[in-house]
This record gives C-alpha cells, sequence and structure tokens, in this order.
C-alpha cells in the first residue's frame, strides 16, 4: 500500500519541488524563517505538489495504460479505483495547504502554490499534454512557482529567486525531450506529440542543444547578482556537463545519448542546487 500511495502522490517528485522551494528561501535576502516555518513551508509544498501529482495520475490512468513507463501505475492496474474519494480527497490536500500558507506566511506564497498546481494539473495535463509539442514549455511553469513560494516567504520582490524561477522553467523542456526521445515508441504509442515525434530527432536534438545553451547561461546570471563564487562554480560545471552531452546527442541523436542527456540534466540541477545551498551557508 505504501509504495502505490508514494507513486499515486508522485512522493519523489514532490519532495524535488520542496526541495527547489527551500531553495528560493535560501537564496532570498532578509530575515530567515524559524525552524518551524521551515516545516510548515515544506509540508504545505510537499502536499500542494503530491495533489498535483495524484490528479495527473487520475485523469490520465487511460493515457498511462499505453505507456510501458507507466502501466504498472495504480489507477492503471485497478490496484486504486477512481472515484470521488480520491478527488475529494485530492482537491481537499491542496486547498489544506493553500489555506496554511495564507494563515502563516502570505497570500504570495498560497497563490504560488496554487498556480503551481494549476498549471501541472489544468494547463498542462488537460489542456496542451496531447494537443501541442509546447506542452512541457508552459508546464514547466510548475515547477517554477515552487521557487517563489519559497522566496514569498521572506521576499516576494527579491529578484535572485525570480531568475531561478526562469532558470528552472527553462531547464524543464530539454530535460523531458531528451527523456521523450529515449522513449519516443511509447510516446508515439499513447499520442503525445512530444517535440521529438514531431519534428523529428535530429531537429529535435539541435533545439534540445540550442535551449540548454540559453539555459545555462542564465544559469551564471544569479552569482553576479547576489550569490557568489561557490554557487558560480557550480552552475558553471553542472552547465558544461550538460552541455557536453547535449552537443553529443546532436553528433548522435539516438536513444543512448538522448537518456544520457537526460541524466546530464539532472547533475546539472543538482549542481544548481548544491551552488545555492552552499553559496548560503559557507561564507568566503
Amino acid at each position: 500500500m505504501g509504495k502505490r500511495l508514494a507513486s499515486v502522490f508522485k512522493v519523489r517528485i514532490s519532495a524535488f519541488i520542496t526541495l527547489t522551494a527551500m531553495m528560493g528561501v535560501v537564496a532570498t535576502p532578509g530575515i530567515g524563517l524559524t525552524g518551524g516555518e521551515y516545516i510548515i513551508l515544506a509540508l504545505c509544498v510537499f502536499a500542494s505538489s503530491s495533489a498535483a501529482g495524484a490528479y495527473n495520475q487520475y485523469v490520465e490512468r487511460e493515457l498511462d495504460a499505453l505507456m510501458t513507463r507507466t502501466e504498472n501505475r495504480p489507477f492503471v492496474t485497478g490496484a486504486f479505483k477512481p472515484g470521488l474519494f480520491w478527488m475529494t480527497s485530492i482537491y481537499a490536500l491542496l486547498a489544506a495547504a493553500v489555506v496554511i500558507a495564507s494563515y502563516v506566511f502570505n497570500l504570495w506564497v498560497a497563490a504560488y502554490l496554487f498556480l503551481g498546481a494549476f498549471f501541472y494539473c489544468i494547463i498542462y495535463t488537460v489542456w496542451l499534454k496531447q494537443r501541442t509539442p509546447l506542452n512541457i514549455v508552459v508546464g514547466g511553469l510548475s515547477g517554477s512557482f515552487a521557487v517563489l513560494a519559497g522566496a514569498a516567504a521572506i521576499n516576494p520582490q527579491a529578484p535572485v529567486p525570480f531568475v531561478l524561477a526562469v532558470v528552472l522553467f527553462l531547464w524543464t523542456p530539454p530535460h523531458f525531450w531528451s527523456l521523450a526521445s529515449a522513449l519516443k515508441a511509447d510516446y508515439e504509442r499513447a499520442g503525445i506529440p512530444m517535440l521529438p515525434m514531431v519534428i523529428g530527432p535530429q531537429k529535435s536534438a539541435w533545439v534540445i542543444l540550442a535551449h540548454t545553451a540559453l539555459l545555462v547561461g542564465l544559469s551564471l546570471v544569479p552569482g553576479f547578482i547576489g550569490l557568489g563564487p561557490i554557487y558560480l562554480t557550480f552552475a558553471a560545471g553542472g552547465g558544461l556537463y550538460f552541455l557536453w552531452h547535449s552537443f553529443l546527442h546532436v553528433q548522435n541523436p539516438g536513444p543512448a545519448t538522448a537518456m544520457r542527456n537526460f541524466f546530464a540534466s539532472l547533475i546539472q540541477l543538482a549542481a544548481l542546487f548544491a551552488g545555492v545551498f552552499l553559496d548560503a551557508w559557507i561564507v568566503l
């Protein structure tokens, strides 16, 4: 039961989104949060992200059945039965996260939590995913709102978290396009118009490279407007690693290089996270 619940609520992704919000907190100058406030913020972000993940699996259960990657999800296998209980629970979880965030912090935090879930559930899952190759471009905003939610708990107008939010927005498309290139047959079988399916692997590899170059360039900016050399070192190192694998994917746009580029995107993001946290905690 535990594994099934973790799958439905996408616990790993929710943990990542929560960490993203914490990155927004530490990247924002000002009076920090208390230990209790950190815990409440983390729980609110985790709850809102989990609700969005569960909604995605609930709505896409028929689509998930068509893909090898998702065919064992609980709503697909019948382990969990769709019904009023699930939708009520999902809405209640999101509502609780938003209301608590507005009470403990401010309306900015609550609004960003709601917008993150709304963009993932409605804009991406319901409206765009099966209609346009721009699906994940717009859907990438859902992760960006987590950074802004964390920052808003301290200062909604801080510039560095805003840049980091745009960085995450730019990171999402090449990350998922690489995965879609590696699992092309899965997405084709489900009829999802991811970019590699629409324009072909060679052209999409070039788009991924161009997108990655823009992402890496922007990821260096926080090192000059608020963060310091530690962040800049990690951002540059992770960025060059991602760029190199994107270049290799252009040279040989097959499933193997696409999957390596997918993992390179994760390493680049981990480097950014490490850079932000270490820059905040280590004084040179």
